[in-house]
């Protein structure tokens, strides 16, 4: 039984292996930049990414093939979401992003 349990334990694991990885930047023309990908080294290509303001989505769209996505900086506070489905969703304040 405990061979069963470890076994299964083992492949859940491989199936979640790889963690979200996601990092932005102030590009100094009012545009951020935010690249992401995965820790195996997986493309992020056409993972969802919003940018949200007081719990509404302003900006909504996908990374592109080359898993980044540019997007005009907001005024006042806001946040970056990428989102790779359940466990794999990765949130920048603008705060924290900086050139």
């Amino acid at each position: 039984m405990k061979k069963i349990i470890l076994g299964a334990f083992l492949a859940i694991n491989t199936l979640f292996g790889h963690t979200a990885i996601m990092s932005c930047f102030d590009n100094g023309d009012d545009t951020i930049t935010c690249e992401g990908g995965f820790s195996d080294g997986s493309s992020a290509s056409g993972v969802v990414f919003k940018v949200e303001q007081n719990g509404k989505t302003l900006i909504e769209g996908k990374m592109s093939e080359d898993s980044e996505f540019t997007f005009k900086k907001p005024q006042g506070d806001y946040r970056a979401l990428f989102d790779a489905g359940e466990g794999h969703t990765i949130i920048i304040k603008g705060s924290e992003i900086t050139q």
